[in-house]
């Protein structure tokens, strides 16, 4: 990819629209950029944002949620773009917008510095071959199907976002914040990137992966509303006795009843399901430069050290040292 024909002080992203898109992906990621070039920021004018708006058609098109967006151009007469992100939603798999859309990126890709994607936004890169042999990601629901469709693309389940060469692959809606502000972190520094993150009032560097979002939702939206205070109960508790009698005590049930339900609900035990939730935390924590093994063993609940370097790396393939050097904050979204 050669570099994008824009000028020294300003870098234009361009975000594709669609009739029946996620409306956070889109909006996510630009208001980040609007907010680190907003006039009312205290962030260096350096290399402010221009946001456009690509739509397929010149037609106002409509989110999900009922949001009306007026495209500022379209794929026939776009221009040059400093960076290009693709949002998600299930309108962009009809009407055969993710082949328009795939076309388009190809033939823009040599002149775009970067490209990424937000949640199934992927749909509208991967077609092209671009992400080819590449480590991306997107939303958990859909990673089984991305990974089956396209079998070349190296699927992480797991990660808020993925940089690989010039292109990104977000998780997720939300994750799109995270992408966004990482972009502002390579062009503005990190400080650019703090201020605005707090100007949002969201977290700069989000830790940990979307299992320790999806499973814990899981276990609450499928469970009554008793199951539900559990669930959020001990993923609060990690380091408290999370044993199957203490859980049934909390939940107002027998031990033998708490243990069927939960196994009717998930297909796993709850002492399968408790180290998975503190394995999912040890790995946020382990993220984090100054973490310790064994102070993260012990936060999360483990009895000793041993018995966590023994289940991280059943679960993981890799022991808690060696995923901390290998992906410790220093290295997120590299």
């Amino acid at each position: 990819m050669g570099p994008a024909n824009t000028t020294m002080n300003s870098r234009r992203i361009g975000i594709v629209g669609f009739d029946n898109l996620t409306a956070l992906d889109l909006v996510g990621p630009a208001d980040v950029f609007a907010t680190a070039a907003g006039p009312y920021s205290s962030i260096s004018k350096e290399m402010p944002y221009e946001v456009i708006v690509i739509g397929i058609t010149g037609r106002p098109f409509t989110s999900d949620a009922g949001l009306v967006f007026k495209p500022a151009c379209t794929l026939a007469n776009a221009p040059a773009l400093d960076t290009l992100i693709i949002p998600g939603g299930h309108g962009l798999r009809e009407h055969g917008n993710d082949a328009k859309v795939a076309a388009w990126v190809a033939s823009r890709a040599p002149r775009t510095r970067r490209i990424a994607s937000v949640c199934t936004g992927i749909y509208g890169i991967a077609p092209t071959g671009l992400l080819d042999g590449r480590r991306v990601t997107t939303h958990w629901k859909f990673t089984d199907d991305v990974a089956r469709r396209f079998p070349k693309l190296r699927v992480d389940p797991d990660a808020i976002f993925v940089k690989d060469g010039p292109f990104y692959t977000a998780a997720g809606v939300t994750a799109g914040i995270d992408l966004a502000l990482s972009l502002v972190e390579e062009d503005m520094g990190s400080q650019a990137s703090l201020a605005t993150a707090r100007l949002l009032v969201v977290y700069m560097k989000r830790m940990g992966g979307q299992e320790q979002f999806s499973e814990p939702l899981r276990f609450q939206t499928q469970s009554s509303d008793r199951f539900s205070d559990v669930a959020a109960w001990m993923a609060g508790h990690l380091h408290h006795d999370l044993s199957v009698e203490v859980l049934a005590q909390r939940a107002c049930v027998c031990p033998r009843h708490f243990t069927r339900r939960f196994k009717e609900a998930f297909g796993s035990t709850p002492a399968a399901f408790v180290e998975g939730l503190r394995l999912a935390e040890a790995r946020r924590q382990l993220s984090a430069d100054n973490a310790t093994v064994e102070g993260v063993a012990e936060s999360v609940g483990f009895r000793s050290s041993d018995s966590f370097r023994r289940a991280f790396e059943r679960r993981f393939g890799i022991t808690p040292s060696g995923y901390r050097g290998r992906f410790s904050l220093q290295r997120t979204g590299s």
